[in-house]
This record gives structure tokens, sequence and C-alpha cells, in this order.
């Protein structure tokens, strides 16, 4: 199979999120695409195949697979429009997350995702200690992810992880925000030992919920994200309505390679 390595959310090689994208003429085993994830050792592996209807996409972490994954997403798209559907301007994946539509802006890759709800929850022992302070607000996006929102990017910047603290919190993965610095409305990070992740470079997903948060919170329908990890990575996000929102990025190839198997 092909495989491809793409940094996602950048333009620029080692920055943003690197994603494996391997395309394939069949489904192989699902324990050889685990194999694959475990040993390729990033965030997201995303599997491509074209079938009658479309392209179907399953990503998996180095531990399980996934549901919904936004670098991965755009990479997988990235991948298809520049060299396997060169003359199209879109490409749909049908997902375990629904159909997810990847198109070309400009110098952008524009993806419809599901604009996650978000309900209040309360702030316990256990996540002052994982966050190593008082958040201002704590919020769950419904099935998904807990957001702990932090007075200044600074706090998010600083901030040291722990696996241990981090898993005992509910939740998908963990993702502490804040206003942002230098242009951009939020920065954020993202943290997901339960799944395998201490830390996600540029999470995608993560902003279905971040990106609605700080629309609300600051008056604004596009949102420009800023995700404050060591790799950095820029996200646009739009709000189009109650259940869909729009999320934009820039990608870059990093590597090209097969897989022997």
């Amino acid at each position: 199979m092909n495989q491809y390595i793409v940094d996602a959310f950048t333009d620029k090689p080692f920055h943003g999120n690197p994603a494996a994208v391997c395309v394939m003429d069949q489904w192989p085993d699902e324990q050889l695409m685990k194999s694959i994830a475990m040993e390729n050792n990033l965030s997201e592996t995303a599997f491509v195949v074209k079938e009658a209807t479309g392209y179907r996409l399953r990503w998996f972490t180095p531990t399980c697979e996934v549901g919904l994954c936004g670098h991965a997403t755009l990479a997988s798209g990235f991948v298809l429009l520049n060299y396997y559907e060169k003359e199209a301007e879109s490409v749909t994946f049908h997902t375990l997350g629904g159909a997810l539509e990847v198109k070309r802006t400009g110098d952008l890759f524009e993806m419809q995702f599901p604009n996650i709800p978000l309900e209040k929850a309360k702030v316990t022992e256990d996540i002052m200690e994982a966050i190593g302070s008082i958040p201002l607000d704590v919020r769950m996006g419904k099935g998904l992810d807990l957001i702990c929102v932090l007075q200044n990017a600074e706090q998010v910047k600083s901030f040291v992880p722990y696996a241990d603290a981090l898993k005992k919190l509910p939740g998908r993965m963990v993702h502490i925000t804040a206003p942002g610095t230098d242009g951009y409305d939020c920065c954020s990070r993202c943290f997901g030992p339960k799944i395998g992740i201490l830390e996600d470079p540029v999470c995608g997903s993560a902003h279905c919920q971040i990106i609605p948060y700080w629309a609300k919170r600051l008056n604004k329908k596009v949102i420009n994200a800023w995700e404050a990890s060591a790799r950095g990575g820029a996200l646009q996000g739009e709000i189009i309505d109650e259940e869909r929102l729009l999320i934009r990025g820039k990608a870059t190839l990093f590597a090209e390679s097969k897989i022997y198997i």
C-alpha cells in the first residue's frame, strides 16, 4: 500500500500535526491496521479505500480506532486531491463520524464537521490536580471531551501534562484553552493519554468543541485558533449553524513510501 506522511494545519514541515495516510485498493485485516498505526507511532494513521459509494476513511491511534479525527481527515483530503483526484475540488469520506467533505479553498483545505454541543461541568479536585490551577470554566463536549478554560495563553503554553492525572478526568481527551495572542482568538493544547496520545500536536476534533465555545463567548462567527504545542499549528473555524461548522487549514507533504507486508 502507498503511505504518505502529511503535516496538517501548517505549511511547513516539522510543524502542525503529522498523520500517516495509507491508500489501499481493499481493506486489510483490522489487526494489521492496528499494527501499522502502532508501528508509525503517530497520533493518527488514516486508512482510505475507494468503494462503490465513494471513499471510506478509518482512523487509528497507536492503541485504538477512533470515531472522529480532524487532522488526519485534512491529511487524507490533501493526499487524494493532490495525487489521486487531481481535477476534483472536493472529496467526501464515509466515516464512523458520518460523511465528511474536504474541499480546496485557495491554499486552504476546508472540512465540514459537527458542531458539538457543550455542557457546563463542575470544577473537581481531580481537575485542579491535573491542570495545576483552578479553571475559569469547565465544559464537556457531548459524548466527547473535557475542556478547561484557563486565564491566559501563558498558562496554556507552560502547562506540563502528567498522564496518570489526566486519565482520571472524564471524557476521551482533555483540552486546555485560553484567549489567544498575536492575532489569534484563542489558543489551546490537547491531551489524550486514554487513547495512547499524551499530547496531540494539533487536534481538529477538539476544535469542534473549542471553536463553538469561543465563538459564543466572543460573539464571532469566524475564530482563528492557535494550537500551542511544541510543533504549533493554525486552524480557522466558522460556525454554520447549531449543528455544523467549518474547519480550515493548510497541509504539506513530508514523505511518501510503500508498505510491504
